[in-house]
């Protein structure tokens, strides 16, 4: 089992490549500030030298005094802050532009590890998470980790060197002012730390909130002609509507504790001025204090009260971002799909073997029931059964879409343990067309050639030909090149599954799985498809599930599954003779077949 990192630690290392950059970012930030920290040194000399008071501290920078040299010369004043100024904005513009590319260049970085570890990730993964909720983590969460990286983690820093600046300088000044600012300026960053102790699960809470919503929007648009077929269009805008509005409570929630946390930073922050002004004045009437020093630290308190005042506004985006943080960590924590050490990439040519196999997708719901059966290498093997009996089941345990927990029965190719054999080989080399067919948003030809490019033209019609939708195809304005909507859409559900077919028949490997693919299309279509399936499957073992007997008929062997075990085995004429399940079900469809 792998070890959980913090996600912090994830996306620091995913950062690290632009490291170099936010140093950059940094030291520019640090000369703006020190920038930003001339100006009010030289307005606090202009105060007291008009009045003629001259104060206790002398700024040196460089090693020239600068209060003697601006006493000297009123133009070096000018000149001196016109300079800062241009430099400091030279430096925070520096600042800014490095610290962006630093972080697109991490959330490019962060979009492209996320998106490689998805793929990597088990099946049982995906079907156990929301479509919209996967993409709602790949999208909303990453912009506001980069909203947070790209504007406010600088501010963080830019607040504590300010504070460090200002009162490096503040204490010289007057020590008793500035345990007065001090001591506000704590209990501001300590009720900021309360309140994102308290706002922080509400900000997770949010975020899944969103997702679950966009659930909802996203299988709402992919089931639109269900949705529209049962007149389901109330139902769903009140299901999307409750939804939408509990996500909206969890904000107002959020903001009636924001509303409370700015109003007291609020009252702190006008406190504080009030107790400065009067300290200030109080220092000044004993002496202890110029005007210009006054001047001076009411300046450098501004320059400070803001920030951290904002610094609510900074946590609360951290409180977001940390969310945001921990559920990108879920993706890059969650276990891959993982080889063994050993295995193998080259998967031999035999039989494939069911041995004692069980399998249940959780513990109380057993799928499977020590399943035993054997497809002989180019022969073709039928398996008949009920919603629900683990037909299905079966082609997913062969592409390892699930893996046998030891104990529940082994399943072998050549004779070795399909799990000593690399995924990718495996799934190589079995073509499947699955129960529920899925298509792209791209051209028909596109679709059927998806698996691999470099398929020429006439290939990829001799496919459709075999499949029986070339004719179809055609018949289409733009032929091959038609575009298809979303999940095919715009096709049928018997043109869906043959443009499937066409697509796993391209690919010609040894193992070939058809999971009830003929079910959408009508007995004459199925028969022709047989038909031209029957060359194509000499040399192949091939898996025909169905529910339909005629789509089984011409199966060497074939296996009838109830509730999860081997009802009967046999060839199909053996089975027709036997007079159990398949003939009864061979019955009841020629009954229904002549009704």
């Amino acid at each position: 089992m792998e070890k959980e990192t913090r996600p912090l630690v994830l996306l620091w290392g995913i950062s690290r490549e632009s490291g170099f950059l936010y140093v950059i970012s940094l030291c520019a930030m640090f000369a703006a500030v020190f920038c930003n920290f001339l100006l009010p040194w030289t307005i606090r000399f202009v105060v007291d030298s008009i009045i003629g008071v001259p104060g206790k501290i002398d700024f040196s920078l460089l090693g020239v005094n600068l209060d003697a040299a601006f006493a000297e010369n009123d133009l070096l004043i000018a000149v001196f802050v016109i300079g800062v100024a241009i430099v400091g904005g030279v430096f925070s513009l520096a600042s800014q532009k490095t610290l962006s590319m630093a972080a697109e260049g991490f959330i490019k970085r962060l979009r492209v590890a996320l998106f490689s570890r998805i793929q990597m990730l088990p099946y049982s993964w995906h079907i156990g998470i929301q479509t919209g909720d996967i993409i709602q983590r790949c999208t909303s969460d990453v912009d506001i980790i980069r909203n947070f990286v790209a504007t406010q983690s600088v501010e963080v820093v830019r607040a504590a060197v300010l504070i460090v600046f200002a009162y490096s300088v503040l204490f010289g000044v007057n020590t008793a002012l500035s345990f007065v600012s001090l001591f506000f300026i704590a209990v501001i960053f300590v009720c900021s730390l309360i309140f994102l102790r308290t706002l922080s699960p509400g900000y997770l809470e949010a975020d899944e909130a969103e997702g679950r919503l966009l659930s909802i929007a996203q299988e709402n648009f992919t089931g639109v002609r269900v949705v529209r077929a049962f007149g389901g269009e109330r139902r769903e805008a009140g299901k999307f509507d409750a939804q939408n509005r509990a996500f909206a409570d969890i904000w107002i929630r959020l903001g009636r504790r924001l509303s409370v946390y700015w109003g007291l930073g609020d009252l702190l922050t006008g406190l504080q001025m009030v107790a400065i002004c009067a300290a200030g004045v109080y220092e000044a009437m004993h002496s202890r204090l110029t005007p210009g020093e006054f001047v001076l630290f009411l300046s450098y308190n501004s320059m400070i009260i803001w920030p951290v005042r904002g610094l609510g506004r900074l946590l609360s985006e951290a409180g977001k971002a940390g969310a945001s943080c921990s559920r990108i960590g879920e993706i890059l924590n969650a276990p891959i799909e993982r080889e063994e050490p050993d295995a193998l990439d080259i998967l031999p040519d035999g039989d494939i073997e069911f041995d004692n196999v069980s399998f249940s997708y959780d513990k109380d719901h057993p799928v499977l029931r020590g399943v035993s059966f054997t497809v002989k290498r180019g022969s073709t093997l039928g398996i008949l059964g009920s919603t629900g009996s683990g037909k299905s089941t079966i082609a997913h345990l062969l592409c390892r879409l699930h893996d046998l927990e030891e104990g529940n029965g082994t399943i072998r190719i050549g004779g070795r343990d399909i799990k000593r054999f690399k995924r990718a080989c495996l799934r190589a080399n079995i073509g499947v067309v699955l129960q529920e067919p899925f298509l792209f948003s791209r051209t028909i030809k596109e679709n059927i050639a998806s698996l691999r490019d470099g398929y020429s033209i006439s290939e990829i019609k001799a496919a459709a030909a075999q499949a029986h939708v070339d004719e179809s195809i055609e018949g289409f304005a733009d032929g091959y090149d038609s575009l298809i909507g979303e999940r095919g859409v715009t096709l049928s559900g018997g043109q869906k599954g043959r443009v499937a077919m066409a697509r796993a028949l391209l690919k010609s490997t040894p193992i070939l799985i058809f999971d009830d693919s003929l079910s959408a299309v009508d007995a004459d279509t199925d028969a022709k498809i047989r038909s031209n399936l029957r060359s194509r499957l000499k040399d192949v073992s091939a898996i025909i599930i169905s529910h339909r007997i005629a789509s089984l008929s011409e199966a060497d062997f074939v296996v009838v599954l109830e509730d999860g075990r081997v009802a009967e085995t046999g060839a199909p004429s053996e089975l027709m003779s036997k007079g159990g399940v398949y003939r009864r079900v061979s019955d009841l469809q020629s009954g229904a077949a002549v009704g």
